[in-house]
């Protein structure tokens, strides 16, 4: 079976550094399909600045004209927390044996060991680490030892287990933000061609990001 491709965040925007990575490595790993999973009670960081239903509706129209793409909003449903672990379980238990990518820039991977039961993660999905501008790969640590053990440069390899090893891409590497989106936007510019078009319309009419001093991380 092909790989599920799963990539979560808060995407609080969606812009196009997200969106070129995933498609990048669609296609480098013959991904069946991608589920975007937006958080809805980020353990690790400030709450979003934009609401869920404005974060939804943009990530939305971002990948709607992708075939590939869709949204999974299970997390934005379910109380608590936004585990990773308990999202992965989920899937596991109604994807079977398929092949489940999770995807994550290189600064999120760094911290893994931060993350709720990280140590389960590599048995329930492979991890897909992408690079990003300025970031480091890790000397120690659960992610350092993960690299050591875990890695395959073989997108075969990963199609033909469910789970368990470690990919890292090596793509095009815009240097966007979303918290340099939503600088612009606070800064009272047009953050056009950051993101899709039909992103930047619901943010702009809905005033999200709006309000000078809140951008930062």
């Amino acid at each position: 079976m092909r790989p599920l491709g799963i990539f979560g965040g808060m995407f609080d925007p969606v812009h196009y550094g997200h969106l070129r990575t995933v498609h990048e490595i669609a296609e480098v790993l013959d991904l069946e399909a991608v589920a975007f999973v937006p958080a809805g009670d980020p353990p690790h960081r400030q709450p979003p600045w934009a609401s869920a239903e404005v974060r939804l509706a943009a990530l939305q129209a971002a990948i709607a004209d992708d075939a590939r793409f869709f949204v999974d909003d299970r997390e934005l449903r379910r109380p608590g927390p936004s585990w990773t672990v308990l999202t992965l379980q989920a899937l596991r238990a109604e994807r079977g044996a398929q092949p489940l990518a999770l995807i994550m820039g290189l600064d999120a991977f760094v911290g893994l060991a931060t993350w709720h039961h990280a140590e389960e993660l590599i048995g329930l999905a492979h991890l897909v680490v992408a690079r990003r501008p300025g970031a480091r790969l890790p000397r120690s640590g659960l992610a350092a030892r993960l690299l050591r053990g875990r890695r395959s440069s073989d997108p075969a390899r990963l199609a033909a287990a469910p789970a368990g090893l470690l990919y890292l891409h090596e793509g095009t590497r815009l240097d966007v933000s979303s918290s340099a989106v939503r600088a612009v936007v606070a800064a009272g510019r047009d953050p056009r061609y950051l993101m899709p078009e039909a992103a930047r319309r619901i943010i702009l009419a809905t005033g999200s990001y709006a309000r000078p001093g809140e951008h930062e991380e």
